[in-house]
């Protein structure tokens, strides 16, 4: 495999995608297609990658892979979940989303929380492989760090002191949600 289209307009799922795929293989973004994000319609992550694969594919001839993913909050009844986008767009920014979550989050004993990730692999034409990582961890008391994207400077994985926010790139990125799941993926799919 020489090229693979990265089924995401965002930015930071773009890079570590990149980040662990090959570096043989060529990095294709639909915005360099000029192809639009499609309406995230299901009610799962893994459906969502799914339908994320297939609409990609439509617009080309290479292989595809496609993520959604998302915080889930145990107090907050595993929201914002499958909406974590949709909530930031809802406040005005993944920033806003993080200070209505910790307000809510403010007299809540249990802080624990989930990251999930569900990438898809579709095969021009071909078949489809989805797998889901998950990463258990606690949400902060407080915005913490300015790394990572998203969620990060809320969430601090099982067994660390310090969020996504805090950590050097390089060493999120090889413990996160996606590499869980990008791990299982190459276990599937040979050719990544």
């Amino acid at each position: 495999m020489k090229k693979i289209l990265i089924g995401t307009h965002n930015k930071g799922k773009f890079g570590e995608i990149s980040f662990l795929l090959s570096k043989k293989i060529q990095k294709v973004s639909p915005i360099k297609l000029r192809i639009k994000s499609p309406k995230e319609t299901e009610k799962t992550f893994s459906k969502n990658a799914e339908l994320k694969a297939k609409y990609f594919s439509r617009f080309t001839e290479l292989p595809v892979i496609s993520d959604d993913s998302g915080l889930c909050i145990k107090a907050l009844g595993e929201k914002p979940g499958i909406y974590s986008a949709r909530w930031a767009k809802k406040h005005g920014s993944f920033l806003n989303s993080m200070k209505f979550i910790l307000k809510k989050m403010k007299n809540k004993k249990n802080r624990s929380a989930t990251f999930v990730c569900s990438l898809s692999f579709k095969y021009p034409r071909g078949k489809m492989v989805t797998v889901v990582g998950k990463l258990k961890g606690l949400i902060s008391h407080k915005i913490l760090g300015t790394k990572g994207f998203g969620y990060d400077p809320i969430f601090i994985p099982n067994k660390k002191t310090i969020t996504f926010g805090q950590m050097p790139k390089f060493k999120k990125i090889i413990m996160d949600h996606r590499y869980i799941a990008f791990k299982k993926l190459k276990r599937k799919v040979k050719i990544l």
